[in-house]
């Protein structure tokens, strides 16, 4: 098997189904109904998947001064990698219904454990499922494996050093959310609307082509080489409500060859939390 650290197409991960090197993960979630995507997975997944919980293995305890998804402990998600029989000799390969705008977060919460090989599905469930290949409704029993892995916090940036980013014109802070709830038209899940000063909006929805694949390495690099400018990668954080759909964008830049972007953790749920910090609304 051939370590893949971005993305797999349904064809290679069905090739690869049964070698012992290989660990599946289904990411289902939907932020208005927590328990559809369990629920979901029951009725049938990849053969061989296990389940992960966006609240309750992908994040941490929410606390009145965290965002909606926090960071998991990580004694809890080292346990929890192991349990789904994760260690750094495995190839993980993570899925959800939406273009990875879920798994993204695994993803990247492995690559800041150290865990090099992770994939995304390339068009999650549906370009399974629509390449005829089969699902399974039994419960799987991964074997545990020992996963040793240690969070490098250089790759997020908190919300005080949020905070002292905000007035430097080197970094560019982008939002991923879609342009009604950036620019305060609609924000059907925070209590306030709007985005941080200065950050600029690009949907991570735009990171996907009509049929739900990630766009092609070119096209990533052209999309966000315009944002940039003359800045490096490692100048760009990414955000949007909570931390989740924003690790697409992370994703996205890492197909592109641009790499050292960061993300916002607390992110807009968390920004908020402190009625003194600034927001804006329109374009």
């Amino acid at each position: 098997m051939r370590l893949s650290t971005t993305i797999l197409s349904p064809k290679q991960l069905h090739d690869y189904l049964g070698e012992p090197g290989l660990v599946i993960i289904d990411c289902r979630f939907e932020l208005s109904d927590p328990s559809w995507g369990f629920t979901e997975y029951q009725q049938g997944h990849i053969p061989g998947a296990v389940y992960a919980d966006m609240n309750k293995d992908l994040a941490g305890k929410v606390t009145p001064q965290t965002g909606r998804h926090p960071l998991p402990d990580p004694e809890d998600f080292i346990r929890k990698a192991g349990e789904w029989g994760i260690n750094l000799r495995k190839q993980v390969v993570v899925y959800d219904q939406d273009g990875g705008a879920y798994a993204s977060r695994l993803w990247w919460l492995l690559r800041t454990y150290g865990h090099e090989a992770v994939a995304v599905l390339d068009g999650g469930l549906p370009a399974w499922i629509g390449a005829g290949y089969p699902l399974s409704t039994r419960a799987e029993s991964p074997h545990p494996a020992e996963f040793e892995g240690i969070p490098d916090p250089n790759q997020w940036v908190t919300t005080k050093e949020m905070e002292s980013l905000l007035n430097d014109p080197s970094f560019i802070f982008i939002d991923s959310r879609s342009p009604e709830r950036f620019r305060g038209e609609i924000e059907p899940v925070d209590q306030v609307a709007g985005h941080i000063p200065g950050a600029i909006n690009r949907y991570y929805g735009d990171n996907l082509s009509s049929d739900g694949l990630l766009l092609l390495k070119d096209q990533l690099n052209q999309a966000f080489s315009d944002l940039l400018g003359e800045l490096s990668p490692d100048r760009i954080v990414t955000y949007c409500g909570s931390g989740v759909t924003s690790c697409h964008h992370l994703l996205a830049m890492e197909i592109a060859g641009l790499y050292g972007a960061k993300l916002y953790v607390g992110s807009w749920s968390e920004w908020i939390r402190d009625p003194s910090r600034p927001i804006m609304t329109g374009g």
